[in-house]
């Protein structure tokens, strides 16, 4: 609610909607924010309005924008109290747009330039604008594949801020909503502008959280260990093998040895080589016994190596294929139950 407190007290200031001022979308309340787009962002230069360079397609944008490292911006703007379906109709003109190239941006922005300016604009000209006002760019800037997107309307229904915040979140993209409330003061139409989301003392903490998850995520991925092995039995040496197939080829092996199953499995996780009655063979069949007699989930059979299994008189015993940190471990035991002719050497990537 918004007060004026002139004389010295609170008087509420009656609070209008766009359509009862009679203020129109395209001819009002778009002209007003393209001549004041700082009001949704000081990273923003109108570069296009209506914008509707597509093939196929007579859509167009309402403001299109460059930030200050040469990320295209799409301003949808919509003087409704829900904001309709203003987020799926961005989206698709971000994605419509962002094949585009400065070459692509220098044209559009010198027909807007020509346009505002009354005069003939070479895209000569417009590139030196342009460039001079990006912060820190080549003199052939890339533009990314990245858009932003500005949603600027009365108000917001849950849909779209759900839709927005989720997008945000999970997609990370750049969706911000700027909500635009007119109020009637004495007859002068006032505009409360407000940016809804993110909200302003939350932005840094947002980007801070990003670059975090960014980082924990990173560390994540570098911190995998994708250690290969070399089996050495008294005939052969195998290639360099991800854990997978080490486990796998050193079973194999330490089988040849004349080592029992119920031996290896001794030395393994119980939850990493089971055993089911047979006689079957291997594939389909295989696991649909191992789902029955074990009771695993029905969609694990990736998880193990169907087509390898070990026969056993009337048992069958099969190998899990995912190992972990303690794969080293798991294989100088089997190769202690083989006497040491079998051995796995650590290959380091």
């Amino acid at each position: 609610m918004l007060y004026d407190l002139t004389l010295g007290s609170l008087t509420a200031v009656t609070k209008t909607s766009f359509q009862a001022e009679k203020v129109l979308e395209r001819t009002h309340l778009q002209a007003a924010i393209r001549d004041n787009i700082g009001v949704l962002g000081e990273d923003l230069l109108v570069i296009a309005e209506e914008f509707g360079d597509f093939e196929a397609t007579h859509r167009r944008i309402d403001l299109l924008c460059v930030d200050k490292s040469a990320r295209l911006v799409v301003v949808e703007l919509k003087r409704t109290e829900d904001g309709g379906h203003m987020e799926l109709q961005a989206l698709r003109y971000a994605a419509m747009i962002s094949v585009m190239t400065f070459d692509d941006l220098v044209k559009t922005f010198a027909a807007q330039l020509t346009k505002t300016e009354g005069a003939p604009i070479d895209s000569d000209d417009a590139r030196a604008r342009l460039i001079e006002w990006l912060d820190d760019v080549d003199e052939e800037p890339v533009v990314p594949r990245q858009v932003a997107i500005v949603l600027a309307s009365a108000d917001f229904s849950q849909e779209v801020t759900t839709t927005v915040l989720w997008l945000n979140e999970f997609y990370e993209m750049d969706i911000r909503c700027v909500r635009l409330s007119p109020y009637n003061l004495d007859g002068r139409l006032l505009l409360d502008v407000q940016h809804v989301i993110p909200l302003p003392e939350a932005a840094e903490l947002t980007v801070k959280l990003k670059k975090r998850e960014a980082a924990v995520k990173k560390a994540a991925e570098s911190s995998k260990n994708f250690t290969k092995f070399v089996i050495t039995t008294p005939t052969e040496q195998s290639a360099p093998l991800p854990k997978r197939h080490a486990m796998l080829r050193m079973i194999q092996a330490v089988r040849d040895a004349g080592v029992t199953c119920d031996q290896i499995a001794s030395v393994l996780p119980g939850s990493k080589f089971r055993a089911v009655e047979g006689p079957l063979a291997e594939g389909e069949l295989l696991w649909d016994a191992m789902v029955g007699q074990l009771g695993l989930k029905s969609d694990q059979d990736g998880r193990w190596h169907l087509h390898a299994p070990f026969p056993d008189g009337d048992t069958i015993w099969v190998l899990h294929s995912n190992w972990g940190t303690r794969t080293q471990e798991f294989l100088d035991a089997l190769s202690n139950l083989a006497s040491g002719t079998v051995r796995a050497e650590a290959q380091s990537q």
